[in-house]
């Protein structure tokens, strides 16, 4: 066991949930949730990325199971993403000591028809997380989602935020199933593993490559690695179609986090 798994061993968690858990307490909608996923990551030998595939095969996922939005529902995710941001900042700097988060919601808090309406509803969520962040944001990352040294930040952690839904049907590698699901990981991590470097930049060719095969589709031309020109928040959500996008983001920073 690593120093992490001991630390974490030592933590009690109110809302953040192991595999183990889920099969063993897990409601129905919660052991719905992890049969799509072990569909995609485990039995599923083409979904382009290798990372989650690794971290369900060896059980290192956390999750967070959400009945819906209202105060309630927004604050026992954002006390999960709390505990998730503890784990975070106890990195041992090794995949196998990478927790990645799967936020799931029920299909009684979002049961959209499109793509677009799920993508409204996954900004909801990240804006409400927002305004009941008590963190000071992070002095070296942007306000301004437009800017492309912007990213998402909970409990002064920068984060990448992966909405997935079962709208998709070009992008089926954003697709996990019936349910709406954040996929979450620290912004360092991609820096880390595929950041703007030599190795970086072979491990995102590999997967935009998979990517291109599993969708039979282009990958998403606004994919780009952060602070190199990309717009970040496009990349949280993606359309279906390669379009340019013009789009504003509708994320709004509270200037009382500064």
């Amino acid at each position: 066991m690593s120093l992490l798994d001991n630390s974490i061993a030592r933590l009690e968690f109110k809302n953040l949930i192991c595999h183990k858990r889920i099969i063993e307490e897990g409601k129905d909608w919660h052991r719905a949730v992890f049969s799509d996923l072990e569909l995609r990551l485990d039995r599923d030998s083409g979904f382009p990325c290798v990372f989650s595939k690794n971290a369900f095969r060896k059980q290192l996922l956390k999750f967070i199971f959400v009945e819906n939005v209202e105060p309630g529902g927004i604050q026992h995710l954002a006390e999960g993403l709390r505990e998730y941001v503890d784990i975070s900042n106890h990195w041992e700097g090794t995949l196998d000591t990478a927790y990645p988060l799967l936020v799931a919601f029920s299909l009684d808090a979002i049961n959209a028809e499109t793509v677009e309406g799920y993508h409204a509803f996954g900004w909801e969520v990240l804006q409400k997380l927002h305004e009941v962040d008590s963190a000071p944001w992070p002095e070296d990352v942007a306000n301004d989602p437009e800017s492309q040294h912007w990213s998402m930040c909970f409990n002064g952690m920068p984060l990448f935020f992966n909405m997935s839904n079962p709208a998709h049907q070009v992008r089926q590698s954003r697709n996990l199933g019936k349910h709406f699901i954040l996929v979450i990981n620290p912004r360092e991590r991609f820096d880390i593993f595929a950041g703007n470097n030599v190795g970086g930049r072979k491990v995102r060719s590999n997967i935009r490559s998979r990517i291109v095969r599993y969708d039979e589709s282009p990958h998403a031309s606004q994919l780009a690695s952060y602070g190199a020109g990309g717009i970040e928040w496009w990349q949280y959500g993606l359309v279906e179609k390669n379009v340019e996008r013009t789009d504003k983001c509708p994320f709004m920073f509270m200037k009382s986090r500064s």
